[in-house]
C-alpha cells in the first residue's frame, strides 16, 4: 500500500519516537501539517516565530537528552531558524530540523519562498539533507536522527520540497542505517587508557577538568565516581555544570572568565589536567600560551576534530566519554591504582587557601536588592531541584555562580554562541 510522502514522514516520526515537534505552518509544509493534524502520537508545539521552535526543541533536546525536532516552512521559514540551529550547533545538541522547499522543478528558479537551504545551513550544520524522492524519505529521516544523536551530537536539517510530501510510495522504515564516510569512535585506545591512569597515580596537583561532554555522553556518575576513588578536585565548564555536584566539597566552582579564583588557580598551577568533554574554549583558557604551563594534559573527547584543535595535549583519548571513563575505572580498581595522598594532602591544602579568600562574596547589607541574592534565595526556595533556563550575559553569569546545579541537564543555557533570546523559549521545551 503506497501513502504520501507527508504520511510517510509522520509514520517515520513516530517510528523515532518522537512525542513533540516544535514549529510554524507554511505553504511548503501544508501536506504535513495536514497529516500531523490526523494523529495524536507526535504532538505539534506551535510557536510565533520560527527561532523560537528551534530553541524550544533545543530546550528539550538539553532537558531530557531526546533529539529535539523541528518543522518549518521554505524561504523566510528556513532562514529564521538559523540562529536557533547555529546555537544547537556550537553547544552540540542533536537537533532534526525539517525545513520546507519550492517543488523540485522550481528549486534554482527563484521561486516564490525559496531559498538555498543546503547551502544557507551548511556551516552551522552536522550534516543536511535535500529528498529528492519519495521513496527515498523515511531512510533520509533515519539517518538524520542518527547523525544528529551519535558521535558528537548537532543538529541535522532535512530539506523536503513540497511535491515530495504529495508524492506516493511504500512505507518502510529501516531499522538501522549506516553510512560510508560517518563512523564515529565509541572505545578510547586501551594504551592511552592506561597512560592516562598512569599520570593519575603519579600526580601531585592534579585536576578533572569537566565540560558539557560529560552530561551530552550521560557520564556524571562514572565522573563523579572517578573523582571520589582518586579525591582529584574538580573544575566545571559554563556547560558542564552540573555535570559534577556543586555541593560536594571536591568541586572547585566553574573556572574560566567568570569561574572561581581557586578553581582558576588550582588549573594554572596543576602539574596533571585531565580534561573531559571540554574543548578548551577561549573563555576557559586566556592567553593560550601561558595557559597551564606546568600540566601534562590528558584530553577525552568524541569528537577527534577537538582534540589538539586550541591547546596541545600529551594523552589524546577518543571514544564515547562515560565508556572511556568506565574504563579509567575498571583499569584503577583491577590493578588497585592508588593516587598519591601525601602530596594531594599539600595540594588541598593550598586550593583551601585560594577558597578561603571567598572571590565571590558581595555586600548583603546593602538595601538594594542584588541579583547575587536573588538566584541564592531561588537556589533556597527550589532546594536546588530546579531546571534554569538562562538567557545570555551578565545576570547568566550570576545564575551559573550562584545557583549550585548538583545534577546533569538542569541548567539550559546558550553558551558557545551566546544568543540573546534563548531563556524563554527554551523553557517552553523544558
Amino acid at each position: 500500500m503506497e501513502i504520501t510522502g507527508a504520511e510517510i514522514f509522520v509514520r517515520s516520526l513516530e517510528a523515532e519516537g518522537v512525542e513533540y515537534i516544535f514549529g510554524y505552518p507554511g505553504g511548503a509544509v501544508l501536506h504535513i501539517y495536514d497529516a500531523l493534524y490526523t494523529q495524536d502520537k507526535v504532538q505539534h508545539i506551535l510557536v510565533r516565530h520560527e527561532q523560537a521552535a528551534t530553541h524550544a526543541a533545543d530546550g528539550y533536546a538539553r532537558s531530557n537528552g531526546k533529539p529535539g525536532v523541528v518543522i518549518v516552512t521554505s524561504g523566510p521559514g528556513a532562514t529564521n531558524a538559523v540562529t536557533g540551529i547555529a546555537t544547537a550547533y556550537m553547544d552540540s545538541i542533536p537537533l532534526v530540523v525539517f525545513t520546507g522547499q519550492v517543488p523540485t522543478h522550481l528549486i534554482g528558479n527563484d521561486a516564490f519562498q525559496e531559498a538555498d537551504n543546503i547551502g544557507i545551513t551548511r556551516p552551522c550544520v552536522k550534516h543536511n539533507f535535500l529528498v529528492k524522492d519519495v521513496n527515498d524519505l523515511a531512510e533520509t529521516i533515519k539517518k538524520a536522527f542518527y547523525v544528529a544523536t551519535t558521535g558528537r551530537p548537532g543538529p541535522v536539517v532535512v530539506d523536503i520540497p513540497k511535491d515530495i510530501t504529495a508524492d506516493k510510495a511504500a512505507f518502510s522504515y529501516p531499522d538501522k542505517v549506516s553510512m560510508r564516510s560517518y563512523n564515529p569512535v565509541h572505545v578510547g585506545h586501551s594504551g592511552q587508557i592506561k597512560r592516562a591512569v598512569k599520570l593519575m597515580q603519579t600526580a601531585k596537583r592534579p585536576i578533572l577538568y569537566t565540560g558539557g561532554g560529560v552530561i551530552l555522553g550521560n557520564a556524571s556518575e562514572s565522573l563523579t565516581e572517578l573523582a571520589k576513588i582518586l579525591n582529584f578536585p574538580v573544575t566545571n565548564t559554563l556547560m558542564g555544570l552540573g555535570a559534577y555536584p556543586a555541593t560536594d566539597t571536591q568541586f572547585v566552582g566553574m573556572l574560566g572568565m567568570h569561574g572561581t579564583y581557586e578553581a582558576n588557580m588550582a588549573m594554572h598551577h596543576c602539574d596533571v589536567l585531565i580534561a573531559i568533554g571540554a574543548r578548551f574554549d577561549d573563555r576557559v583558557t586566556g592567553h593560550i600560551e601561558k595557559f597551564c604551563p606546568h600540566a601534562t594534559i590528558v584530553h577525552v573527547d568524541i569528537d577527534p576534530a577537538s582534540i589538539s584543535k586550541n591547546v596541545k595535549v600529551d594523552v589524546p583519548i577518543v571514544g564515547c566519554v562515560d565508556n572511556v571513563l568506565k574504563a579509567m575505572l575498571n583499569e584503577i580498581k583491577n590493578n588497585d591504582v592508588r593516587s598519591d595522598a601525601v602530596a594531594l594532602k599539600d595540594w588541598w591544602q593550598q586550593i583551601d587557601e585560594w577558597r578561603s579568600k571567598d572571590c565571590l562574596k558581595y555586600d548583603h547589607a546593602s538595601e538594594t536588592i542584588k541579583p547575587q541574592f536573588v538566584v541564592e534565595t531561588l537556589y533556597k526556595l527550589t532546594g536546588g531541584d530546579a531546571y534554569i533556563t538562562s538567557d545570555v550575559g551578565q545576570h547568566q553569569m550570576w545564575a551559573a555562580q550562584f545557583y549550585k546545579f548538583d545534577k546533569p541537564r538542569r541548567w539550559i543555557n546558550s553558551g558557545g554562541l551566546g544568543t540573546m533570546g534563548f531563556g524563554l523559549p527554551a523553557a517552553m521545551g523544558v
